[in-house]
């Protein structure tokens, strides 16, 4: 038998049959779901020092267990001393079992750690079912030894779901887990 990560079997056994009940739902296709989780990282120094985007893309591999790449920038900014096809930051996007697994690993490990924590914003959402969620520090995850970091900095998280209205992502990513704020 195959493994299947904790919180997939949660949204299967339990999540579905919650958010049917809440949205009425007649159909199991119509219940929302977590399609992917886009890690993303922008190293704005990286303009003069080209190694600072091989970390980032380290970093950003270590922390999901898949391998980011690099992002390069779209066209040329001369304030910034930027050219166009010059890398700019890393990016990595998850889906299936590693999307589940990383989430687990984020709600459960990872944000206890930030300090004075009391729950993420709910006003990240986008209007059309998707949620960003910015870090401020890479090393609230486990697998960020704190000795060989060169820099302290953060990155976004975006959790893109097949939910129509942003009410409906909500309820599904606080079914999963994610720990949002009480106003």
């Amino acid at each position: 038998m195959a493994y299947i990560p904790r919180l997939k079997q949660e949204y299967k056994g339990r999540i579905i049959s919650a958010l049917k009940e809440e949205f009425g739902y007649k159909n199991v296709m119509q219940v929302p779901k977590l399609d992917k989780i886009i890690i993303s990282r922008g190293v704005g120094a990286a303009v003069s020092d080209k190694k600072l985007v091989d970390y980032a893309v380290d970093e950003l591999t270590k922390i999901t267990g898949q391998k980011a790449v690099s992002t390069i920038s779209k066209k040329d900014v001369a304030t910034f001393k930027l050219r166009k096809g010059m890398p700019i930051g890393a990016k990595v996007t998850l889906r299936g079992e590693r999307m589940y697994e990383f989430l687990d690993r984020l709600i459960t490990a990872s944000l206890p750690r930030v300090r004075d924590f009391n729950g993420v914003k709910a006003d990240g959402f986008d209007g059309r079912g998707n949620y960003n969620l910015g870090v401020t520090e890479q090393i609230i995850f486990p697998e960020i030894d704190i000795d060989k970091v060169n820099k302290i900095s953060g990155f976004d998280i975006t959790f893109v779901t097949s939910a129509k209205t942003d009410k409906e992502a909500k309820s599904l990513l606080a079914e999963l887990g994610l720990p949002f704020k009480k106003n």
